[in-house]
């Protein structure tokens, strides 16, 4: 270990097996790729410097958590909470929408499924990445958002990742009766906040055709401006959000004006691309642009589908400003330079960043 410590490649070839799951990890604690990036640089610094004096009584695996988490930790006390606009404040009626501007630093990130990608050698098995999925799934992580770090911290280590008490406490620096007594409020949180059902639980019960006849069914229903096709699609209830706005709608009767007016008003052309991130179907919006005369990234989609096979929500990450046709309040979208941040978030789903006409 004294060799590593002192040797950067030998330090890299230790603690890459872990990297994928730990910046996971961060994003649960956090609700943002970009902050879990950082967050990951971070820790593995500190595993750096600290690994000279790394004594083994825990195994490698538990002592890159405890300074993952509590790299998390600091981060989580210099920035405000994430959540989504659905659980920020209730819905909205269409006249109203565009009231006030967007805000672009309190809202979760989505995060892409290939940052889970396996090693080659590794399959971790369908149980396995059932559970991953599941908890990435991003209801959940804006349960966990709501929650003080420290639960946070204990419910994840515990819960999700399979640590002991006497683990967890240890890289929370307390005992196992506070770890006990963290957990009991944390899930009495997260479970009022959640769903009856995990998304990843109804989709195991639909056939793939069922899926994959909504998440056609939708980008034929975007590309044709066909308002009836999409409403069919949605649930009665659905919700219809678009982060960075706060502004969101429920049910058929406003998700109707808000489709007539704006997406399918028929002032867009639109192309797109099926993905997934947050173990959830995801659909890449492309709008044309005429200045680059191209399909650029504009929103990415995420779906959360019924029992029944329809379309429950859509969580709109949005991009960019469009070209002429946003609303005002885009006018006063007050970090308009995190646009490549979130184009970037985009690419990573491994959709390609432009389309040709």
């Amino acid at each position: 270990m004294s060799a590593a410590a002192t040797d950067e490649t030998a330090f890299r070839e230790l603690v890459e097996p872990y990297r994928r799951e730990l910046h996971a990890h961060c994003y649960r604690m956090l609700g943002s790729v970009h902050d879990a990036d950082d967050a990951i640089q971070d820790a593995m610094l500190r595993a750096w410097r600290g690994l000279a004096k790394f004594e083994g009584r825990s195994s490698l695996r538990s002592w890159l958590y405890r300074i993952a988490t509590n790299t998390c930790l600091d981060q989580i006390g210099k920035r405000p909470k994430l959540t989504l606009p659905t659980a920020d404040r209730p819905a909205i009626e269409m006249e109203k929408a565009f009231d006030e501007p967007p805000v672009e630093r309190v809202w979760i990130d989505p995060y892409p499924d290939i940052e889970l990608a396996a090693a080659e050698d590794d399959d971790p098995g369908p149980a396995t990445r059932y559970e991953q999925h599941e908890s990435l799934e991003l209801a959940f992580v804006v349960a966990l958002q709501l929650l003080p770090p420290n639960q946070r911290a204990a419910l994840i280590l515990r819960e999700v990742l399979g640590f002991s008490a006497a683990e967890v406490a240890e890289a929370l620096d307390t005992s196992v009766p506070s770890v006990n007594s963290a957990l009991q409020r944390a899930r009495r949180t997260v479970e009022d906040a959640l769903p009856e059902r995990s998304q990843q639980a109804t989709l195991e019960a639909l056939v793939d055709d069922g899926l994959r006849e909504v998440v056609e069914g939708y980008m034929e229903a975007m590309e044709g401006g066909d308002v009836e096709r999409m409403l069919e699609l949605l649930a009665d209830d659905a919700a219809w959000s678009m982060p960075p706005l706060r502004a969101w709608f429920r049910g058929k009767d406003r998700l109707e004006g808000f489709l007539r007016l704006g997406p399918l008003s028929g002032e867009w052309r639109w192309r797109h691309r099926a993905t997934t991130v947050n173990g959830q179907a995801t659909i890449g919006s492309y709008a044309w642009f005429e200045s680059e005369g191209a399909y650029l990234p504009f929103a990415l989609d995420v779906l959360r589908v019924d029992a029944g096979g329809h379309i429950s929500e859509v969580i709109s990450f949005i991009n960019r400003v469009g070209e002429g046709h946003e609303p005002a309040a885009f006018a006063r979208w007050p970090e308009l330079e995190q646009h490549a941040e979130r184009t970037a978030v985009f690419v990573r789903t491994g959709l390609p960043e432009r389309l040709p006409a």
